[in-house]
């Protein structure tokens, strides 16, 4: 093994009625992102910048939950999450309680790079994005539907991303707006290091799914400290995370090492996913 690796994720538990034409637009923005990355990659791009980019790209557009697709709280209001994480020296910014900033992902990384914090949430988070300039601001629309699906239909999900680099150097980062129709204030796993981001020395993980069991099992870092203290590889690390610490969660992770592999897991009905490698190999799926 060796060289580069990419994966991406729009979000586990998937609704069996998605229409095909949603399912084929899920693929084809997922692919749209592993090339992306794949390119700016063989030029030399360090992992941390990639999963920024990436993840941007997936915030910017509306199909999954994040960004300007983001799900609505009971109030009918956006509050939005992200952390970002570099493994080589575990440095890591995060945000939650964003409701204006176009990419959370990038105020997660001023976050981590321009504060003597790892974490700002709700006024103290938007306060930091306007003495950064990070921007453009938006509004959302309030109505019944939600990227053109009746909510019915509609079951919104994170987005995520890691990377390892051609030096082995891995990083994560993941964006959510949260549970449709969360209470306000409630904050899931995706900001929390450990539990819905990390990376280190090893390998990248990005969880999805359901928020509170992920918390619980700590599951990103457990990916990571089954590979440390178990000795184990990095897809029989996720393996094990998603099949023993959920607890009866529903789950999906994406991760990879630092020696080029790449990996993934649910036990969710599908995930949206995608995966490539300096050897040309590439995929996008969503169900088993």
């Amino acid at each position: 093994m060796g060289g580069w690796a990419i994966a991406v994720h729009g979000g586990a538990g998937v609704d069996s009625r998605l229409p095909e034409e949603r399912q084929a637009a899920a693929k084809r923005l997922l692919a749209g992102c592993l090339e992306i990355g794949a390119d700016a990659l063989r030029s030399g791009a360090m992992a941390i910048d990639v999963v920024e980019m990436l993840v941007r790209e997936l915030e910017t557009d509306p199909f999954f939950n994040s960004g300007r697709g983001s799900a609505l709280t009971a109030r009918g209001t956006v509050e939005m999450e992200a952390s970002i994480m570099n493994g080589p020296d575990r440095r890591c910014g995060a945000v939650s309680g964003i409701t204006t900033v176009k990419n959370p992902v990038s105020l997660a990384r001023r976050v981590m790079e321009f504060s003597p914090h790892s974490y700002l949430a709700f006024q103290g988070a938007e306060d930091f994005a306007i003495e950064q300039s990070v921007g453009p601001a938006m509004s959302f629309d309030t109505g019944i539907q939600m990227n053109g699906l009746p909510i019915s239909v509609y079951a919104p999900e994170t987005v995520g991303c890691v990377v390892v680099d051609s030096t082995g150097g891995c990083a994560a980062a993941t964006s959510t707006g949260g549970l449709m129709n969360k209470k306000c204030g409630r904050i899931g796993d995706s900001p929390l290091i450990g539990a819905g981001t990390y990376a280190c020395d090893l390998c990248a993980v990005s969880c999805t799914g359901e928020g509170e069991a992920i918390i619980r099992a700590t599951l990103a870092r457990d990916v990571a400290a089954i590979m440390e203290y178990k000795g184990l590889a990095l897809q029989e690390a996720v393996n094990y995370a998603i099949k023993e610490r959920l607890d009866g969660g529903k789950a999906g992770v994406i991760a990879v090492s630092k020696d080029g592999e790449v990996a993934y897991g649910f036990n969710s009905n599908g995930m949206f996913r995608g995966c490539a490698t300096e050897d040309g190999f590439m995929e996008v799926g969503i169900w088993e």
